[in-house]
C-alpha cells in the first residue's frame, strides 16, 4: 500500500500557488491573508476526507480521523506559514503528506485502533511574530497563551486580533488533544542527505537554539577628523562580534554553528562613525553543555569589548531551547519502516528547529527527513526530487499505521 504520487504532488502544487512571489517563491507569513487562504484550503481538504476539525486558542488546526477505540491518538503534521520568500515544501510537505495518509487509509477501508490526527501549527517560522514555533510551543505548555496572543508584529498588529480577523481564533484549550505519539515529515533543509546519496533521514535528535539580540551604543562622529583611538565606534564593534562568533564556532567544533543574521548601523552614512549597531546572533549545538559554553564565551567577549572601546553593549535573549533527544522507540519504528520499504537512510541530527521539538515535551516524538536539492531551503529554489518526496511520505504512512495499531 502506497500513497498516490500524482495526488500528493498536485496538492503540494495547489498549496504553493497561494502566496506565490515574483521570484517563484512562496510568501505566506503567519496570520496574513495568504495564510488564511492556505488554511482554508487545508480545512477544505480535511472536510472532504471526513475529518473532525478543531481549532485551538492559538489557531492550531487539528483534523481527527476516528479509530476503533477512543484512546489517545497518533498525530502528524507541521506548518504552512513560510518565510518572506521561501519554497513550497518547508512545512507544507508534512501537512499534505499527513492528509495523503488519511486518504490512503480511506481508500483501503482501513480503520486503525487509535485515532489519527493531522495538525497544522500556527507561526512556526516566527517571521512576523516571535518566537518561532509559537503554536506548538503554546500547545505544549512552554509559552503563555495570553502572552502569545498579545504579541505584535513590526506594524504593531496584535497576533490575537489577527487570528480573529482571519477567522482562526478557536475555542479549544491548547493542549486539549494529548497524542500517544507524534511524527513530523520535513525536508532536511541542509546538504547532508544529498551529498551522501541517501534517501531518508531518521532524525534522532535536534540542536539546541540560542538567539541573542545585541545593541551597541557608541558615538556618532566625523569619519575624517576623529582619530582612531578616540572613537566609540559601534560599527567596528559589530564587525568584531561577527568575527568572534565565526571563530567561536570553529574553536568549539563538535557540531557548534553560529550565525550573525542581522546587522543594522546608525546613522548608516559613509562619512560618519556609527553611533549604534543592532544585531542578532544564532548559536546552535546538539550538546547543551557546549551550547552553554558558547553562550558564556560570547557574554564574556561582549563585556570586554564594551570596556575596551568605550561603548555600551546590551544583550537580550530572544529565544532559548535546549537540545532535544527524540524517542528511541519511535526512531526505531521509523527506521524499520524505511528498511521495510527498502529505502536507504541514516540517523541524523536536525540543525533547524521544528514543531516536533515542542511536541517532544508532551509525547514520544521523532522526525523523517527528505533530501534538499543543493541543501537549499528558505529560498524559492527549495526543492526535493519527487521520488524522495514519495519515499518520505510512504515511510510516514507505514510508521503511522504501526503506531496507530499498537
Amino acid at each position: 500500500m502506497n500513497i498516490s504520487r500524482k495526488r500528493l504532488l498536485q496538492r503540494l502544487d495547489f498549496l504553493a500557488k497561494i502566496g506565490t512571489t515574483a521570484e517563484a517563491g512562496v510568501r505566506r507569513l503567519a496570520l496574513s491573508d495568504a495564510d488564511k487562504q492556505g488554511r482554508d484550503l487545508v480545512v477544505k481538504w480535511m472536510t472532504e476526507l471526513g475529518l473532525t476539525i478543531s481549532i485551538d486558542q492559538i489557531g492550531n488546526i487539528f483534523g481527527v480521523r476516528a479509530g476503533q477505540q477512543d484512546i489517545p491518538p497518533v498525530m502528524t503534521g507541521s506548518h504552512i506559514d513560510t518565510v518572506d520568500n521561501g519554497g513550497n515544501l518547508d512545512g507544507s510537505l508534512g501537512v499534505v503528506a499527513g492528509l495523503e495518509v488519511i486518504e490512503t487509509l480511506n481508500e483501503n477501508n482501513i480503520v486503525t485502533i487509535r485515532p489519527l490526527v493531522v495538525a497544522v501549527f500556527t507561526n512556526e517560522e516566527g517571521v512576523r511574530f516571535q518566537p518561532d514555533m509559537m503554536g506548538s510551543l503554546v500547545y505544549a505548555g512552554g509559552y503563555d497563551l495570553q502572552q502569545a496572543l498579545a504579541t505584535t508584529d513590526d506594524r504593531a498588529l496584535v497576533l490575537g486580533e489577527e487570528l480573529q480577523r482571519i477567522g482562526y481564533a478557536g475555542d479549544m484549550p491548547c493542549g486539549d488533544i494529548v497524542p500517544n505519539a507524534f511524527i513530523e515529515l520535513h525536508i532536511e533543509q541542509g546538504p547532508i542527505l544529498e551529498q551522501e546519496k541517501i534517501t531518508l533521514g531518521v532524525v534522532e535528535n535536534l540542536q539546541g537554539i540560542s538567539w541573542t539580540e545585541v545593541i551597541v551604543a557608541g558615538q556618532a562622529n566625523h569619519a575624517g577628523t576623529t582619530p582612531m583611538h578616540l572613537r566609540r565606534d559601534a560599527g567596528y564593534c559589530a564587525a568584531a562580534i561577527t568575527t568572534f562568533v565565526h571563530d567561536l564556532a570553529q574553536e568549539i567544533g563538535r557540531g557548534q554553528v553560529a550565525t550573525v543574521g542581522v546587522i543594522e548601523l546608525q546613522p548608516n552614512t559613509i562619512n560618519v562613525v556609527p553611533s549604534r549597531a543592532h544585531m542578532t546572533i544564532d548559536l546552535r549545538n546538539a550538546n547543551n553543555d557546549l551550547l552553554i559554553d558558547a553562550e558564556q564565551r560570547l557574554n564574556s567577549f561582549l563585556i570586554k569589548l564594551a570596556q575596551n572601546n568605550g561603548v555600551d553593549i546590551q544583550s537580550n535573549s530572544l529565544a532559548r531551547f535546549d537540545p532535544v533527544g527524540f524517542d528511541k522507540a519511535v526512531v526505531s519504528l521509523i527506521e524499520n519502516s524505511a528498511k521495510k520499504l527498502r529505502h536507504s537512510y541514516r540517523r541524523m541530527t536536525s540543525g533547524a528547529g521544528h514543531d516536533a521539538q515542542m511536541m517532544s515535551r508532551v509525547c514520544p516524538t521523532a522526525m523523517i527527513f527528505t533530501p534538499s536539492i543543493n541543501g537549499v531551503s528558505h529560498n524559492p529554489a527549495e526543492a526535493t526530487h519527487a521520488d524522495d518526496v514519495m519515499a518520505g511520505a510512504n515511510v510516514l504512512l507505514h510508521s503511522l499505521i504501526a503506531l496507530a495499531n499498537q
